[in-house]
């Protein structure tokens, strides 16, 4: 089984507290990190990832630090970051491959994986076309396959429906909800509706803190309520659930 674990993570910007002792354990299954802007959640998943050194506390995975395990714990992170540079003169195919080699696939097996993930989120009629065309649908899941290929037992996925239309979001969930199984799959948002249906547990976070975390079943009984919209109205107030992306 795999095992992530956050020990009293911390980090500042300009001695503001960007994260506050955060420390958490995920098993396999989807977990939705669910908080408005500017919460902490980027911060949180820069630091997961090894794209950001915290400010103290260990990430651990199966019980050793990561920063010990080095190359070993990247080749089995999958990421799609909130903001990611995309080759718009690169079809979708050239992208792929470029990152499959940047996570050191052999080549013998990089056309294959290739197709795999492009099939996964139905981009193979557009593989071969450049990223410069594609829509903003197209290119979170050209972002999503390149996140889960090698198939990685981790994934975090910043934002994976930011600026999507409805019917987009929906798509996307539908992905990610089939790709759990084997995996841990952590997945931030200011969106409700992104994770409600697919998260085994909803982890909540304001001002660098968690100040909540269960099943969404668990959420609503606590607080009294019949959704997770209103679990996040009782935490968070009028605070922004949709909108510019967090920047923290």
């Amino acid at each position: 089984m795999n095992r992530l674990e956050l020990c009293d993570i911390s980090k500042k910007y300009k001695n503001k507290p960007a994260l506050d002792g955060v420390s958490l354990t995920l098993d396999t299954g989807i977990y939705g990190l669910l908080g408005p802007n500017g919460a902490g959640k980027s911060t949180l998943m820069n630091i997961i990832t090894g794209s950001l050194r915290p400010g103290g506390g260990t990430v651990k995975w199966n019980g050793e630090d990561v920063r010990t395990l080095g190359a070993a714990y990247r080749s089995l992170l999958g990421y799609a970051p909130q903001r990611q540079g995309l080759y718009d003169a690169f079809s979708g195919r050239r992208f792929l491959a470029y990152m499959a080699a940047l996570k050191g696939i052999p080549k013998k097996e990089m056309g294959g994986e290739i197709d795999r993930v492009l099939s996964y989120v139905n981009m193979g009629a557009a593989a071969d076309r450049a990223i410069g065309t594609y829509s903003g649908g197209m290119r979170q899941r050209i972002l999503i396959a390149q996140a889960i290929l090698g198939d990685p037992k981790l994934i975090v996925l910043d934002e994976p429906t930011a600026g999507l239309d409805p019917k987009e979001r929906v798509r996307i969930r539908r992905r990610i909800s089939a790709l759990a199984g084997d995996k841990t799959i952590l997945l931030s948002t200011h969106v409700v509706s992104d994770i409600e249906s697919i998260a085994k547990e909803i982890v909540l976070i304001r001002a660098g803190r968690i100040v909540d975390h269960g099943s969404v079943e668990e959420l609503c009984r606590r607080y009294g309520v019949s959704g997770l919209e209103d679990v996040y109205m009782q935490l968070f107030g009028e605070e922004e659930t949709d909108g510019p992306a967090d920047t923290l």
